[in-house]
């Protein structure tokens, strides 16, 4: 907002803006259904919101997603699980996201689940969710005996990038301003100890942030050996170097200390995903 600020973009150009992050939503869902295609991990509702795609996905991206999946279906279910689902998610910038019905099937629904999006992206999905039963009958069981409203625009979660001031991270940076996807919030991007600041400045009462490669090694050591069999993984380095700039960040403001999910991510090998 501040850079927004500074040099007033017109409305054409937040257009503009607004469509290469739109583009995202697709990249990101492309990417996953062909992961779930290779194997890498289950999901049998992203097959209706998103086309097969036409070309392979190289390895390293497919097992970024895998960690990424993993760890953030981690940290929801032992919030879930520690609040006894008496709880709510709020799922900002959803895009095709099929969380809602993966929970429903391990039966760990929270109280209410909301999903954020641009308009026409939620237009889309509320489409997909109407025109396809596997996808509208677990709502409709949900909310039995209740009203439900799905219609317009309303159906009543990114990570963080990080380490952004290394070369590595700069590139990342020139690579998004080539696609007219400008990186807002940069600058609390530097490292994992900016990430937690911003959570605390903002009145969070406890913050941590691990990269993407400590949520790798904390996996099921025996699943993880399955994925890596899947496909070859040539560039090793540029691996690490990828999952080390991003990262997973979660804060609380709580009593119970339900905030403080590090200490069992050891205990990773004992969650079915």
């Amino acid at each position: 907002m501040a850079a927004a600020a500074r040099d007033p973009l017109s409305a054409v150009g937040l257009d503009e803006a607004d469509e290469a992050v739109r583009g995202t939503c697709e990249d990101a869902s492309v990417c996953k259904r062909f992961a779930v295609s290779v194997g890498y991990w289950k999901d049998p509702y992203i097959q209706y919101f998103v086309r097969q795609a036409k070309e392979r996905k190289a390895p390293e991206i497919n097992r970024g997603y895998y960690a990424r999946v993993h760890g953030v279906s981690y940290l929801i279910k032992a919030f879930l699980k520690k609040t006894e689902c008496n709880c709510q998610i709020v799922n900002l910038g959803a895009g095709m996201d099929t969380l809602f019905w993966r929970l429903k099937d391990e039966n760990l629904l929270p109280k209410k689940y909301f999903e954020v999006d641009f308009p026409m992206i939620v237009a889309r999905k509320i489409h997909n969710i109407k025109s396809k039963p596997p996808l509208s009958k677990p709502i409709m069981e949900s909310h039995s005996g209740d009203s439900l409203l799905i219609g317009g625009t309303l159906l009543s979660h990114s990570l963080p990038e990080v380490n952004m001031t290394d070369r590595f991270g700069q590139i990342m940076i020139e690579n998004l301003q080539r696609r007219q996807c400008n990186l807002a919030g940069v600058e609390v991007c530097r490292s994992l100890d900016s990430q937690r600041e911003r959570l605390l400045l903002n009145g969070w009462e406890s913050a941590r942030a691990i990269d993407m490669m400590k949520v790798y090694s904390f996996l099921p050591q025996a699943d993880v050996k399955r994925i890596e069999g899947l496909e070859f993984l040539d560039e090793k380095e540029l691996f690490e170097q990828l999952m080390q700039h991003y990262c997973i960040c979660w804060a609380s403001k709580d009593s119970s200390n339900l905030g403080n999910v590090l200490q069992h991510l050891r205990g990773l090998a004992n969650i079915t995903f």
